[in-house]
């Protein structure tokens, strides 16, 4: 089938080459009986290849049932699969047929297979290589003919390696092998993604698509994602609920985001709202960071108070990185002191007795120009302000891009 029909058909979103080399591996096996091994992390769309290799296959018009082996109790997990007769085990109160009887001549989709138990697991090798299958408590050998299509999020190799997964087994299923790519390895398909999610919830829910600028969809694309599409989703869907407005600028975004994991070698404290892993931030430039943005936070808190002084109700502006102008608040306050007064017991790094905030700020701006090359916009976003706020403080400060 052409590529893009069957995204179409099965309603898959992007255009990533690694998405589009596991789709046209799907496309080319589903037509054959071949087990099929789909890997991937949790989150990126195991089940939907499963389908598209059923529905493209012979057995189309068959049954088709998608198993979570890690969601079935030990003790259950070979009655669920090749059935029980009446007594075999307590509550066992009649006999039972198993989903390889029950989808005889369809597909069956064994997703988490790597949380099988190893008795399970030599059941089903046996129905891979012979087709045959007991019933649990049963002498009888019973016949069946399934596809088996099996995925994981772990790597079964390990597995073997520490005794937990059967290698015969393993390269008996592993007949073909689809790698789905994580979604930050795709990060072109995210915007895409977005802008399908937003849609569906909009119609969902009756109101407008919420839409990003430029600024929050750099935020939306540099997180890791760690739930993959799933995950992308049900944040997709808690902005289109929660968003104040139908236009999210910048980092506007941050609220909805989820926070990262942070490297425990790091400053917790000093983590917080810093974008980029805490290998490419040193303990300096994170305490930086938050003289930075406590500066920031100062001065809007000047605004506001200046207004409710002079009778005016605070007012919140589209951007407010804008009325945020930095400017320094004690000039001649160094940065240990102004630190020490928001929390007295903080052991914090060394930094230089005669470092002003006007320092701080400075070295803040040329660093995040050099880390972008550059490139204003990713260096703004970087530091929380606007690109005006950035121009202005390039110009001042005699700062020049490289």
């Amino acid at each position: 089938m052409e590529l893009q029909a069957l995204k179409q058909r099965f309603g898959i979103i992007g255009n990533a080459p690694s998405l589009n080399h596991a789709l046209r591996i799907a496309d080319q096996v589903a037509a054959t009986d071949v087990s099929v091994l789909i890997l991937g992390e949790s989150g990126v769309g195991k089940e939907v290849f499963s389908k598209i290799l059923h529905q493209l296959s012979q057995r189309k018009h068959n049954k088709f049932i998608a198993v979570n082996c890690g969601a079935i109790p030990e003790g259950t997990i070979d009655s669920e699969l090749f059935g029980h007769e009446k007594g075999s085990f307590t509550g066992a109160h009649e006999s039972r047929q198993g989903y390889f009887e029950t989808v005889n001549g369809g597909t069956i989709f064994l997703d988490e297979v790597a949380e099988m138990p190893l008795g399970t697991q030599a059941r089903l090798l046996r129905v891979l290589e012979s087709g045959e299958f007991i019933k649990v408590g049963s002498s009888k050998v019973l016949s069946t003919d399934v596809r088996l299509v099996a995925a994981t999020n772990l790597s079964l190799l390990k597995q073997i390696e520490k005794g937990k997964f059967r290698e015969d087994l393993y390269y008996r299923m592993n007949t073909v092998a689809i790698q789905i790519p994580a979604l930050r390895e795709r990060k072109e398909d995210i915007p895409l993604l977005f802008r399908k999610f937003a849609a569906d919830f909009s119609e969902r829910y009756h109101s407008q698509p919420v839409q990003l600028d430029q600024g929050a969809l750099d935020w939306l694309v540099d997180q890791p994602w760690p739930g993959n599409i799933r995950q992308l989703k049900n944040v997709a869907e808690q902005i289109c609920v929660l968003a104040p407005t139908r236009m999210l600028r910048g980092d506007e975004i941050l609220p909805y985001l989820p926070v990262r994991e942070r490297s425990g070698n790091a400053l917790p404290a000093l983590l917080e709202g810093v974008s980029g892993s805490s290998e490419d931030w040193s303990e300096r430039d994170l305490l930086y960071k938050v003289l930075f943005d406590l500066k920031k936070d100062m001065v809007e808190m000047k605004r506001v108070m200046g207004q409710i002084m002079e009778g005016e109700a605070p007012v919140r502006d589209n951007d407010k990185s804008v009325s945020t102008v930095i400017t320094p608040i004690v000039e001649s306050v160094n940065a240990k002191q102004f630190m020490s007064r928001y929390d007295e017991h903080a052991e914090v790094v060394d930094i230089e007795e005669n470092l002003s905030l006007m320092e701080v700020e400075k070295r803040l701006i040329d660093k995040a120009i050099r880390k972008y090359a550059g490139k204003r916009r990713q260096a703004a976003a970087e530091l929380g302000i606007s690109e005006r706020t950035l121009y202005r403080k390039i110009k001042e400060y005699g700062l020049e891009e490289e």
